[in-house]
């Protein structure tokens, strides 16, 4: 995967800044991500990044902290839902995220996690995203009636799956694998 290359303009705001520093992380991990690889890719000098950024680590700062608003934003966009359809909400929970193969999606969460691993800012945006994330099912659980630890260990049990089987290369398993997720995600959210 390659880093697009954004478009030329006249005017680079920080959003143009940190958007293209989330595609170069997708692309080539936080050590490709420098100041000098934005600057090129925009076709302009390492100043107009100094104009909207104080340093390297205050672009880290609003990478991580729009990549955080942006995932809160989709898990309230898919875990909220009408009550009294919490079993249907969940449902859609896991068809979302398990059918959703967006590659640059799922190179960005990689490449914040790996980052997570050696930073510890982003470890604690990552762990604050995951706690939301388990948070947000939990609650669709317990209204299905589910006790407080039955509905967080079903919460874990979903993500790892729709996160474990977003990375894993199964098309050619078998041809029943369509009825095979169905199953599975019966699994995890029946009483």
């Amino acid at each position: 995967m390659t880093a697009a290359k954004p478009r030329s303009r006249t005017q680079l705001d920080r959003k143009d800044w940190i958007e293209s520093a989330i595609d170069v992380l997708a692309a080539h991990g936080l050590d490709g991500l420098r100041v000098e690889v934005l600057a090129k890719n925009f076709g302009v000098t390492k100043g107009s990044f100094y104009w909207h950024f104080k340093d390297r680590q205050d672009l880290f700062s609003a990478v991580l902290q729009t990549w955080k608003d942006g995932r809160i934003r989709d898990i309230n966009k898919q875990t909220t839902g009408a009550p009294g359809k919490e079993r249907e909400q969940l449902h859609h929970v896991i068809e979302v995220y398990s059918a959703n193969r967006n590659r640059k999606g799922i190179s960005i969460e990689l490449a914040v996690r790996d980052w997570a691993r050696r930073d510890a800012q982003a470890a604690a945006v990552v762990e604050e995203v995951d706690t939301y994330r388990l948070e947000c099912t939990r609650k669709l659980f317990v209204t299905l009636g589910l006790s407080d630890d039955e509905a967080k260990s079903r919460s874990l049990l979903l993500y790892a799956y729709v996160f474990g089987q977003s990375l894993m290369a199964y098309d050619r398993y078998d041809p029943k694998v369509a009825d095979f997720r169905r199953w599975i995600a019966d699994r995890i959210v029946s009483d």
